[in-house]
């Protein structure tokens, strides 16, 4: 693709899948407060913190590449899953998990300057029904401590999906297909395409 840019997140799976794409980039600081306001939809709240992420990223940056902001959250019951608290608080969102469907956006932004350009792409994953010892031995496992809704599909937990409909990779946190093509749209607009 041979885009260079930054990204304003310090996870090693988007690092990682960003690399995945050949795009080079370095990465930057933006911290920002990720809190729903009232009344605000998941997907406007996913799409808002990307953006947020892009634009404090982009304030942290030499201002001379776009910079790419991602987020991604589970939802199920229209309630958004965190990160847990503790094991009781992973235990109780895995519980909901269980057995049903849910859904996983993950919202990526660009932002160079005024320009910015952004896409949501949504995940349908199925669980199958997990027993309280196998909550316990995933909780042991140390993974499920700071992913969102208390479990990772790239990792062990991959086998307790039965079924996804949607991006592989936008569910481990960027989905490749639609940052590529966003990337390069967003690079011929803005007529950096170099």
């Amino acid at each position: 693709m041979g885009f260079c840019i930054y990204l304003a997140s310090s996870s090693p799976r988007r690092s990682e899948l960003l690399s995945q794409i050949a795009v080079s980039f370095n990465q930057v600081k933006a911290d920002i407060e990720e809190k729903p306001q009232t009344g605000e939809s998941a997907q406007d709240y996913v799409l808002r913190l990307a953006l947020q992420k892009a634009q404090a990223g982009f304030k942290n940056s030499h201002k001379d590449r776009p910079v790419l902001g991602a987020d991604t959250i589970i939802v199920i019951d229209q309630q958004i899953l965190e990160k847990p608290r503790d094991k009781n608080h992973a235990r109780k969102m895995l519980q909901l998990l269980s057995g049903r469907v849910h859904q996983v956006f993950t919202a990526v932004a660009l932002v160079q300057g005024v320009d910015t350009k952004s896409i949501l792409v949504k995940t349908e994953v199925s669980f199958k029904t997990l027993s309280e010892q196998e909550i316990s031995d995933y909780w042991q496992t140390g993974e499920p401590l700071d992913k969102a809704a208390g479990y990772a599909i790239q990792g062990v937990a991959g086998k307790f999906i039965t079924h996804i409909s949607g991006s592989y990779s936008g569910v481990v946190g960027l989905p490749l297909f639609e940052t590529a093509e966003l990337i390069s749209e967003f690079m011929q607009e803005i007529g950096n395409d170099r």
